[in-house]
């Protein structure tokens, strides 16, 4: 199989799709690889890297979109890359499908088979290939929550762990999937005082015994939610409907009930965002206040740290890059339920439900589509 790794274009995004580790690996299996020259430059590795696992450097988004049968990306194709979709193409990146009607059109037009990271399952049920960008994600959202709370950044002036005899930040997470428990670890390590919420008593009796009562956990409910948002210095919304938008769990009368100065970080933006007040900003131009409250709802934010991002997703989607490239595209989603749950679109056909409904468009079974 003959893979395309493009540099990625979407405004503040480091990240490329495979690490030389991976390359060398599709290569040893006797498959080639063209990476767009720089495309790994922003994850602080090189061409010469590349080539030496085995890659051909190609100048130019074209040839690694035109005469490859699989390209691999980490982020959605932007209207600048709709062109290079073709009808004996497979996508294989993150799409978010269900917040972005354009990129939708695009590929059901274009025919090509768009396989979502996001929506791959898991043995358990779990999202494999979501879950190392979630876990990072998380892990930063406490930080820039710290940063945002600064007073020259538009926050209170409060201290995450506030110092002795003054009491530290108050942060409240929202979902305890993989975000949000990495998201609430990491604030309480910053020894803020920190609650978590989720509809699922399985997923906050996981919290509790791993951190003991360090971090409180409660039901979600709207009396609670309404409380404990009003209260917070930092909300942080992590709510994930796999493969739908986001719910809008935090409203704007919540938002507005907050104190002056206070923040949100937001994220589930990738999905349209949990946070009613919420829309997409970016790495360059972050925040924005709404009801007095800072919102950071920055889209990629795993592409602030891409290098650690970079081999974290190489780590998790190799093993299906090698199926797909092994197996060829029809037998591998045909043998692989799991990596079959992946496609969204193909032949011109949505096959993900929750795509489907966002969009109100018509839903059509893989093996239809495919046929």
């Amino acid at each position: 199989m003959r893979i395309g790794v493009p540099t990625e274009v979407k405004e503040s995004e480091y990240r490329v799709a495979i690490t030389p580790a991976g390359v060398r690996e599709l290569t040893f299996h006797g498959h080639e690889v063209l990476v767009q020259a720089g495309a790994g430059d922003g994850s602080s590795l090189s061409d010469d890297d590349y080539v030496r696992a085995g890659a051909k450097i190609v100048d130019g988004a074209a040839g690694v979109w035109g005469d490859v049968d699989t390209v691999l990306k980490v982020k959605e194709p932007v209207a600048s890359e709709f062109g290079h979709l073709r009808g004996d193409l497979t996508l294989f990146t993150y799409l978010h499908l269900a917040a972005a009607r354009p990129l939708t059109d695009a590929l059901v037009s274009s025919g090509c088979t768009a396989i979502a990271y996001e929506t791959v399952t898991g043995d358990d049920g779990g999202l494999p290939l979501l879950a190392p960008m979630s876990e990072v994600a998380g892990r930063m959202a406490p930080q820039v929550g710290a940063a945002a709370l600064q007073r020259p950044h538009g926050g209170r002036g409060v201290l995450m762990g506030g110092v002795s005899g003054v009491a530290p930040a108050r942060v409240v997470v929202i979902g305890a999937g993989t975000s949000g428990q990495n998201a609430a670890w990491i604030a309480a390590g910053m020894e803020a005082n920190v609650t978590i919420l989720d509809l699922d008593i399985d997923k906050l009796r996981v919290v509790d015994s791993i951190h003991q009562g360090k971090i409180t956990t409660l039901m979600s409910n709207r009396l609670t939610l309404e409380e404990q948002v009003a209260e917070a210095d930092l909300v942080i919304g992590a709510v994930l409907v796999p493969g739908a938008r986001a719910p809008h769990v935090v409203t704007a009368d919540m938002v507005a009930s907050m104190r002056p100065g206070s923040v949100v970080v937001d994220i589930s933006i990738d999905q349209g965002g949990c946070i009613e007040t919420s829309h997409v900003t970016t790495h360059s131009d972050p925040t924005y206040v709404e009801h007095g409250v800072v919102h950071y709802c920055v889209g990629n934010m795993p592409g602030a740290v891409p290098r650690t991002s970079t081999y974290a997703l190489t780590n998790a989607t190799l093993p299906y890059v090698a199926r797909l490239a092994d197996a060829g595209v029809a037998a591998a989603l045909r043998d692989d339920l799991h990596l079959a749950e992946g496609v969204n679109v193909v032949n011109g056909a949505v096959t993900n439900a929750g795509v489907a409904d966002a969009h109100g468009l018509a839903l059509r079974e893989l093996s239809e589509a495919m046929a």
